[in-house]
């Protein structure tokens, strides 16, 4: 019998990357419908949920710690293993640059704070779990992360608008190599500890590496443009979202890359996709931009 998933947040972008790499490697996979599905019923004779359910920010105080409670409770009844995607947000300002498992988690904001919480319930509650920690993603087609929506919407305009430091690195996901790396820690379950805390090393990319790196995939010169934050400080009485993306604002000024040890340990023959080939492909659905447009160098873009 094949293996079963049951996705939460399926049409979510890293859900979708999740449902379609399960599927590449023969599991079958059950997407939960929160309006209409009972968490336990759903679950019931699955081998593995995968929490990729993420409510806009406004959402998270009251919804994500509650969630969580149901996802464990599911879990528990079933002896299903929870496969959940970790990002940056417990840290705080004063993270150290390289973020492992062992990173102090010392956040004070509230979209930190929940992190915190949350994680530490799945760590303390008995389920199987594998956090999967990566920095931003980047996608395959539009998916509503600060790569798309904010930084390469202008890059047929020759624009990357960059919301940080131009100078500092940057930890960065490739979603699709993610979700294949969760899919073979998922297949080696049962030889894990019962709470994985693993940092996914995808890329580390400064704002002028990324310039660099699509000017030589356009074909034509990329100027880095700075984010207005201006704007987001005058529309936050108005707009609730303002007030969280200003409060994680620090990432895009702090240097921090993740830390690798444990990865290499469990999937040290794990191929990564090759730096300039994901950027190629996280711009290839602009309009303006089709693959017949763009260049195939092999621009090397990690930082030192």
């Amino acid at each position: 019998m094949r293996p079963i998933a049951l996705i939460l947040g399926a049409s979510g972008r890293f859900s979708k990357n999740m449902t379609t790499q399960l599927e590449a490697a023969g599991w079958e996979t059950r997407a939960f419908d929160r309006a209409t599905q009972n968490m336990k019923e759903a679950a019931w004779d699955v081998d593995v949920i995968v929490n990729g359910a993420n409510p806009r920010y406004p959402l998270w105080k009251t919804e994500v710690l509650p969630f969580t409670h149901q996802v464990i409770e599911a879990a528990k009844q079933t002896g299903a293993t929870v496969l959940l995607p970790g990002n940056n947000y417990c840290f705080g300002p004063d993270m150290p640059p390289v973020i492992g498992p062992n990173t102090r988690q010392r956040a004070t904001n509230e979209l930190g704070l929940i992190r915190i919480e949350m994680e530490r319930l799945y760590k303390t509650s008995g389920v199987r779990t594998i956090l999967l920690r990566a920095g931003d993603f980047v996608d395959t087609s539009a998916s509503g992360n600060w790569f798309d929506l904010i930084m390469v919407k202008k890059l047929a305009k020759g624009k990357l608008v960059y919301p940080g430091k131009t100078d500092v690195p940057h930890a960065w996901a490739y979603l699709p190599d993610m979700a294949r790396a969760a899919v073979q820690l998922l297949e080696m379950r049962e030889k894990l500890n019962t709470y994985e805390d693993i940092s996914f090393p995808g890329y580390t990319w400064t704002g002028n590496q990324m310039g660099k790196a699509l000017t030589s995939l356009t074909n034509h010169e990329v100027r880095i443009k700075s984010f207005d934050w201006w704007m987001m400080k005058l529309s936050k009485p108005v707009w609730p979202m303002a007030k969280h993306l200003l409060e994680m604002r620090y990432l895009w000024d702090v240097p921090h890359w993740m830390e690798r040890t444990r990865f290499d340990e469990l999937l040290p023959h794990f191929q990564a996709t090759p730096e300039s080939e994901a950027l190629e492909k996280a711009i290839s659905h602009l309009p303006a931009l089709q693959p017949s447009n763009i260049r195939r160098p092999n621009p090397q873009i990690r930082a030192a």
